[in-house]
């Protein structure tokens, strides 16, 4: 695992701009800190971008959602936003886009769901209630603003991330400990803003949009 992330980090580094993120690596407008936050996404764009097994569903993709979230708002919190779109990225994103009758990228009928959002009906939940049961329970925003399975799956990612997490900390692994556990921390917060963004910008009207 250290050589091939090693091997990541020097394609990285050494970007040519082939793939996304390394126009956002090589930009003199992008700060050093978040061009940090962005080395991991350009790392998977390595992988993701040579198979067909990682297409994404949505419009942006999740690396390139995550990219320009870290653009826009850092390394911390862009983090947060790619990580919750991630555990949105589930096999029920096409029905809940279908709900809220969201637009299809004209190209390849992917969901559309850019980093900023409008609110394009007033809401019913409280964000601010969702963020709080999300910081008691992962998950539980999403389940209160009335998407239960993001939040089954919400719930279901931060328990597999936090267990992994422990263990290898427990296990004093040098490597994987830091990593899981600094990818547990940024799914928990994902959870909060997820729930927040879930009560605020994913909810039927009375039109049913």
């Amino acid at each position: 695992m250290r050589s091939v992330l090693t091997i990541l980090f020097i394609t990285c580094i050494s970007a040519q701009s082939k793939y996304p993120a390394d126009s956002l690596l090589a930009s003199s407008n992008v700060p050093i800190i978040h061009k940090i936050g962005l080395l991991p996404i350009a790392g998977w764009q390595r992988i993701s971008y040579n198979t067909n097994l990682f297409n994404c569903q949505f419009y942006p993709s999740c690396s390139n959602y995550g990219a320009d979230a870290v653009r826009q708002f850092g390394i911390i919190r862009g983090g947060i936003i790619a990580s919750e779109r991630i555990t949105r990225c589930n096999p029920f994103a096409f029905h809940y886009h279908l709900e809220l009758q969201r637009p299809f990228h004209d190209e390849d009928g992917r969901l559309i769901d850019p980093v900023v959002q409008k609110q394009i009906t007033h809401s019913k939940k409280s964000p601010l209630l969702a963020a709080l049961f999300s910081a008691v329970l992962p998950g539980s925003g999403r389940i209160y603003s009335g998407r239960i399975l993001d939040g089954i799956m919400g719930l279901w990612t931060f328990y597999l991330v936090y267990n992994s997490a422990h263990y290898a900390i427990k296990d004093e692994r040098p490597i994987a400990g830091p990593i899981l556990g600094t990818a547990a921390v940024y799914v928990y917060l994902g959870e909060i803003y997820g729930g927040w963004r879930a009560a605020k910008y994913y909810q039927k009207g009375d039109n049913g949009t």
